[in-house]
């Protein structure tokens, strides 16, 4: 127990230094790079900064918890605390337990942390800023189906969650029945409330006796049921910063329109699951640094663990950008590594922790 919680002190010392200092290092420097083009509002610089962090933390957030492991292992081992735990009998899990058990802990509320939009978009909401679109700025030219509709609209205001120029159009079986047009749209209570519509329906049978196409004034028409405006957003704009929720809902709002979710999915697998190689990777390192500086070089082995940290994070990197533009699936560029690399941390464990 005692070791417990001196491990345990010493791990989140050095992830809180650590952590500080990669934000603060990503930040500055980002800062530097884009003051002149940064608006002159102090304000606006306090939140690029701010959302910038938020960006800086989503990205190095689980390298640090790796790296604070390195460090810790290389302080017991140059104070001989080390040696001294295993021989007061504690083993290699004992030692190791602080290290899993926090670093899990941590990267679960580093999960949670995703349920809160300005976390998990704060390198959209800093990109707004340094473009002058603190206030959001429309959508263009949206066109997407829903059922047996293909709707336009010109331009659709998320945060205000209207939309301007509706054109709505409804097929059936490859004909044309309904138009729908509108200078208004406003999403209320799960639905797009159409405003004042004029609604032009064709005749079901095109003939000299049919009676034509039939014009009405429509006051409120109540269609598209859950196509949430942000959603509808974030999906035409190609956005990889959902929140959780988010995420999940698009995914079902697109499954049931049987649009492929492909690059949603990937995105709820980096989120979820591409944290966990932390852990994984904190295991497999643990097992192959010395218990003492006269059995290898300290320093060498240092720069040969970060260094392979920062291959392995720089590789799944790579791979989520690559399961981001859909070059290959979420499944296989998020899942299948954390996997393998979970079975092979298990076997290094079974492999050298009883020895």
């Amino acid at each position: 127990m005692l070791a417990f919680k001196t491990i345990s002190f010493l791990y989140l010392k050095y992830i809180s230094i650590i952590v500080m200092a990669l934000v603060l290092f990503f930040v500055g420097f980002d800062v530097m790079d884009n003051l002149s083009g940064l608006p002159d509002s102090a304000n606006l610089k306090l939140l690029y900064a701010l959302f910038r962090s938020y960006y800086a933390l989503d990205i190095l957030f689980p390298i640090s918890l790796v790296f604070a492991m390195i460090a810790t292992k290389i302080s017991l081992i140059r104070s001989n605390s080390l040696v001294a735990y295993y021989s007061l009998g504690y083993s290699k899990a004992d030692v190791l337990r602080p290290f899993t058990l926090l670093s899990t802990l941590l990267i679960v509320i580093y999960i949670l942390l995703h349920m809160y939009a300005p976390f998990a978009k704060g390198q959209e909401y800093s990109d707004n800023i340094y473009s002058n679109k603190v206030n959001g700025a429309p959508t263009q030219n949206l066109f997407f189906t829903y059922e047996d509709y293909y709707v336009y609209f010109k331009e659709l205001h998320p945060l205000q969650q209207t939309a301007k120029e509706v054109r709505i159009f409804k097929i059936d079986k490859n004909d044309l029945r309904e138009v729908i047009v509108a200078k208004d749209a406003v999403y209320i209570d799960d639905y797009w409330i159409v405003k004042n519509a004029k609604k032009l329906t064709k005749p079901q049978n095109i003939g000299l006796e049919s009676e034509g196409i039939r014009v009405s004034d429509e006051e409120d028409l109540k269609l598209l049921k859950g196509f949430r405006p942000d959603i509808l957003d974030q999906v035409y704009e190609g956005s990889v910063n959902y929140t959780i929720f988010d995420a999940f809902d698009a995914i079902k709002l697109l499954d049931s329109q049987n649009v492929n979710t492909d690059k949603i999915r990937s995105v709820l697998y980096k989120i979820i699951i591409y944290p966990f190689f932390v852990p994984f990777v904190v295991i497999i390192i643990f097992f192959f640094v010395p218990i003492s500086p006269r059995f290898l070089n300290v320093t060498l082995f240092s720069f040969g663990a970060l260094l392979s940290s920062l291959l392995i994070w720089g590789l799944f990197y790579t791979l989520i950008q690559l399961s981001n533009a859909q070059t290959v699936s979420g499944e296989v560029g998020i899942v299948l590594p954390v996997v393998l690399l979970g079975l092979t941390s298990l076997f290094v464990w079974y492999k050298k922790g009883s020895s």
